[in-house]
């Protein structure tokens, strides 16, 4: 897979290892923006003997992409992905069916975190690790934006048992619903998650 696919392209969101991968790749790309700073400086400092030149100022203002940079660092690298031993039982379970990993939904009030999410028609049901996982104020906050996205009446279940989750997996292969509504949810939870 080229790099600039991996990095640059919205497919890559959702699928295993997501979080690992974006949160190496945003602590190499804030350490390379701190460094071009740095040589700046310094730069700045060799060809004039002193700290007070334009090349400082261009330093400095080198800091705000490279301070963005850091804090998207914090973010991917503060969760932790999907177990892999969990990742696969998924994928025993998940043919026929669309589902992102790794998902991390932020409100004003806390964040949620999804190791795996599968959606048919209107029905969204999903797994999770975090023992502190709040299912209420989650199924409240999401259901709010796909309504103001258009998605009325989703069903939304979080498992944190591996096992229900699977055998839920299995149900809804069964289940017949509107294909079109399953790739606009998708969407939209790619669109409101980290």
């Amino acid at each position: 897979m080229k790099l600039s696919r991996l990095f640059f392209n919205d497919d890559f969101k959702g699928t295993k290892d997501y979080l690992k991968i974006q949160g190496r790749y945003e602590l190499a790309r804030t350490i390379l923006y701190f460094a071009i700073s740095l040589s700046l400086f310094i730069a700045g400092i060799a060809a004039t003997g002193d700290r007070m030149n334009l090349l400082t100022i261009v330093a400095v203002l080198g800091c705000l992409p490279a301070c963005k940079s850091a804090i998207d660092a914090f973010m991917f690298l503060r969760y932790k992905g999907c177990s892999p031993e969990h990742a696969d039982a998924i994928e025993a379970h998940m043919e026929g069916l669309c589902g992102l990993y790794d998902r991390i939904f932020t409100s004003y009030d806390k964040n949620f975190q999804v190791a795996h999410i599968t959606v048919k028609g209107n029905t969204l049901c999903g797994y999770t690790q975090d023992n502190a996982f709040d299912e209420q104020k989650f199924n409240s906050h999401i259901t709010d934006i796909l309504k103001k996205d258009g998605f009325r009446d989703v069903s939304v279940k979080i498992f944190g048992d591996i096992n229900k989750y699977t055998t839920r997996l299995e149900q809804l292969k069964e289940l017949d619903a509107e294909e079109r509504n399953t790739s606009g949810i998708i969407n939209t939870l790619n669109s409101v998650s980290l």
